[in-house]
């Protein structure tokens, strides 16, 4: 995901964390996208050529990532629930659902799929956030949980091998 959802005019992630796949036909390395090079293809050629992949397989992959988010997620909204919020963390929101907008209309394959070929364009900006934000040169105050966003969580990083001893800053 830190390949695919990259603002390259930013250089900045779009967001935290995720899972990206495209492209799988069940043979091959599990890494099918462009950048032969990238970290992707690099972990994906240490890992290896699976044994063939069904698509039954590919479907229950699929499944078991969709049945995880609700209890992976579910105790973080748990825990924040309570935790308050005024008008900097909104704008921040804000600010940060307006990279969301610039990454879906300018690099997202699926709105741009959708917008040249005559696709039903309400239907495709829906996925859009009603509210966005954007500011001139926007740097986060210091020493605030947004500067910490920037400055661990908007870069590239081997999540998958990090320890709670791992140095991040």
């Amino acid at each position: 995901c830190d390949e695919y959802f990259y603002l390259k005019h930013r250089q900045e992630m779009r967001g935290v964390g995720g899972i990206f796949f495209d492209y799988q036909d069940g043979q091959g390395e599990l890494y099918k996208g462009p950048d032969s090079q990238g970290p992707a293809a690099i972990y994906s050629q240490q890992l290896g050529v699976p044994e063939s992949r069904s698509w039954e397989s590919l479907f229950t992959f699929v499944q078991d990532c969709g049945k995880s988010f609700l209890p992976a997620y579910t105790p973080i909204v748990e825990r924040r629930q309570p935790t308050e919020y005024g008008d900097r963390e909104r704008n921040f929101q804000l600010y940060r659902r307006g990279r969301y907008v610039e990454f879906n209309l300018v690099y997202d394959r699926g709105t741009i799929f959708g917008l040249q070929t005559n696709g039903r364009t309400e239907s495709i900006l829906m996925s859009l956030p009603p509210l966005v934000r954007w500011e001139y040169g926007y740097s986060p105050e210091p020493n605030t949980p947004e500067a910490q966003l920037y400055e661990v969580f908007l870069k590239p990083y081997d999540w998958a091998n990090w320890t709670p001893n791992t140095h991040l800053v």
